[in-house]
């Protein structure tokens, strides 16, 4: 169980993490605890427990077992596990079946599956032009 590792991942965890499956760069393993600040390029998987600030232009992927309590401020990030705090993305966030989120997520896009637990805000900016979307057809 490894602190920081380069290494492969499953098949399944590269799909999930990215579109094209592309590897983790960096990986904050299960069992593992880190404070402070993180800024990183590339893709980065949290499985163990973390708290501080987050960020970076690229991909954070919170795992299934991972305990995140932060300010984040990233690319995408694609959440499975337990996060308390500010998430800012500035292409999408993606809530996964199991993703406990309490705070606000920030994004243009934002995803969530079933069995999502979410408690806080969402603002999702520059998807409409700043416009109210067209009332649904049938509506009054």
């Amino acid at each position: 169980m490894a602190l920081f590792d380069k290494g492969n991942t499953s098949r399944e965890d590269a799909v999930s993490a990215k579109p094209g499956g592309a590897d983790i760069d960096t990986l904050l393993g299960k069992g593992s605890e880190f404070e402070g600040k993180l800024s990183f390029k590339g893709q980065v998987r949290i499985d163990g427990r973390y708290s501080g600030q987050i960020q970076t232009d690229d991909v954070l992927v919170v795992g299934p077992s991972a305990r995140v309590s932060a300010e984040v401020n990233a690319g995408t990030v694609i959440i499975s596990g337990t996060v308390d705090g500010t998430i800012r993305a500035t292409s999408i966030v993606e809530l996964h079946k199991g993703a406990k989120v309490k705070g606000t997520i920030e994004a243009p896009s934002i995803t969530m599956d079933r069995e999502v637990v979410f408690d806080g805000t969402m603002k999702m900016e520059g998807l409409s032009g700043g416009k109210a979307a067209p009332p649904a057809p049938g509506a009054k």
